[in-house]
């Protein structure tokens, strides 16, 4: 399901199936990825994307976690990496459109910020990414369609049945 922020919040009643399939980790089947992806216009300053995309996250995040153990926790880490990204990414931005993208499978919460017209700098540089490498199992790039760099991240979703 593909968000932007200039649609109704009609859309908040299709995120409960979500829940369902995501559940808990280790009750899914393997493979089986669940997602949101989300948007925020050229016309969006650093600060208004930021608030945007935690403002979604946090409105879709319980149902994109459902009963997971923990799910609090998880969407409390999962809000402050994907905010450090979208700030960063805001600032840097290569795209006209800043897109992200958040996955469940039970075992991670991966979030895809893009796209910046540089590589990811060190957190000597940009202070927020310190929180973000303590937070994430991994983080990496890749090139986007539009010649930017694709920043993911994979927050750890722990359960108590591993």
């Amino acid at each position: 399901m593909a968000i932007s922020d200039t649609m109704p919040p009609l859309w908040a009643s299709s995120l409960r199936p979500l829940a369902a399939r995501c559940g808990p980790a280790g009750s899914q089947v393997l493979g089986a990825e669940n997602s949101l992806e989300f948007r925020t216009g050229p016309e969006r300053q650093p600060t208004e994307a930021m608030r945007r995309s935690r403002r979604f996250a946090a409105m879709v995040l319980p149902a994109l976690l459902g009963e997971m153990s923990e799910a609090a926790a998880i969407a409390e880490s999962v809000l402050g990496v994907l905010t450090e990204l979208v700030d960063v990414t805001a600032r840097h931005r290569a795209s006209v459109d800043l897109a992200g993208r958040i996955s469940c499978d039970g075992a991670h919460v991966l979030l895809t910020v893009g796209e910046m017209d540089r590589p990811l700098p060190d957190p000597e540089v940009e202070p927020g990414l310190y929180l973000v490498h303590r937070l994430v199992d991994d983080i990496g790039q890749y090139r986007g369609d539009e010649a930017g760099y694709v920043t993911w991240a994979s927050v750890p979703a722990p359960s108590k049945t591993r």
